[in-house]
């Protein structure tokens, strides 16, 4: 299970740089607007400390971490939900990702160009929500029309008239600019307009591009700037998270290959790691995922589940057929080897489990599956 990531925004707020960072590797980057035509796509792994000590313990012969895509999807302007600025191509992209972070520019620099030529996030975050609203009414109507013809097959006339009712309740909140995710629909609801893919029901976080001075305010517990704490305030009112990222000195960072130096680097601004782990693990806990082990002498691996997966469910994620023939959970926990050093150790203390399928996987679990197929 990966997650998928889209990175998008104005053109010109840092996306790009932030991209490649993540990657270690160049995306296209300059100082003009649609510069990214092309939506870039790279797959990163995900920091997880706890990995890197069970390797320590196991000494495996390969470590596999958990994965994340990011899509770096061109810069969306105003009109682009009627095609300006190639406007319905990257929209295409956004309707693949399953989160969105959306890259504000919160820094002043008067040799960067910005799309508007002025430095405003709110206004900035305005622009992108009218656009991707007027992008799902578009969806929107194309379903209305469909359900209801659909109204004229008794067979889904029911069906027809339930979605009708959801798309009435959607209808007014997109012309308010008001996203999907924020109606707080049930699962039944959710299922019912799926197939719309719209891209205002998908989870959304802010990542704060900002320049150094700020990121040592944040460090010391400050606000950054003004920019930020606009940012913050608005996330905050959306109950979701707001990520401060320095794009230069995460692209600066990437490029030192000595551990150390990376170290002192991060040191030198206050910082305990990179603006980039936060991000991937803040676009983690929104989707709800969360992280389970397995362990052996072959390899030590990172798998990413649903918080709330059963360890049926979970063992699926390694292979269907662990899910079908599952008979039971052999399971510890991470900090459990950590206190003990020994799976024998943690069985002497009475921390080594067996589960059954009813059992909630928890994040940190190292588990080992039994099943018969």
């Amino acid at each position: 299970m990966a997650l998928n990531c889209g990175i998008l925004g104005l053109p010109n707020v840092g996306k790009s740089t932030i991209f490649s960072a993540l990657c270690s590797t160049p995306a296209e980057a300059a100082n003009y607007p649609f510069s990214t035509v092309k939506a870039n796509v790279g797959i990163i792994n995900v920091p997880d400390p706890r990995l890197d000590r069970l390797s320590s313990i196991f000494k495996p012969d390969r470590t596999i971490p958990a994965t994340v895509e990011f899509v770096d999807i061109a810069g969306l302007v105003k009109g682009a939900s009627r095609g300006e600025g190639l406007g319905n191509q990257f929209l295409s992209h956004i309707r693949d990702a399953a989160v969105y972070a959306h890259v504000i520019r919160c820094f002043e620099n008067s040799d960067v160009i910005h799309v508007n030529d002025k430095i405003d996030p709110v206004s900035d975050i305005e622009t992108i929500d009218i656009e991707l609203a007027l992008a799902d009414l578009q969806t929107l109507a194309k379903r209305r029309e469909r359900a209801e013809k659909s109204l004229k097959n008794p067979a889904e006339k029911k069906n027809s008239e339930f979605v009708i009712s959801i798309l009435d309740r959607i209808t007014p909140a997109l012309e308010n600019a008001q996203p999907i995710r924020s109606l707080g629909f049930n699962d039944e609801e959710k299922a019912a307009i799926y197939d719309c893919h719209f891209i205002t029901a998908k989870p959304q976080l802010y990542v704060c591009n900002v320049d150094e001075e700020a990121i040592r305010s944040l460090a010391a517990g400050g606000h950054g700037n003004i920019h930020v704490m606009d940012v913050k305030k608005r996330a905050a009112a959306e109950k979701t998270a707001a990520v401060c990222i320095c794009g230069k000195f995460e692209a600066d960072l990437c490029g030192l290959e000595d551990p150390e130096e990376k170290k002192a680097f991060l040191e030198d601004l206050g910082l305990e790691e990179t603006g980039l782990s936060t991000l991937i693990h803040s676009a983690y806990n929104l989707l709800g995922l969360r992280t389970f082990f397995t362990t052996g002498k072959d390899e030590c691996r990172a798998w990413t589940f649903h918080a709330g997966d059963t360890a049926p469910k979970a063992a699926g994620v390694i292979h269907t057929d662990f899910e079908k023939g599952f008979i039971k959970a052999e399971v510890y926990t991470c900090d459990d080897i950590f206190n003990y050093d020994t799976e024998a150790k943690i069985k002497e203390a009475g921390k080594y489990r067996l589960e059954g399928r009813e059992y909630i996987v928890q994040d940190g679990d190292v588990m080992f599956f039994k099943f018969n197929v």
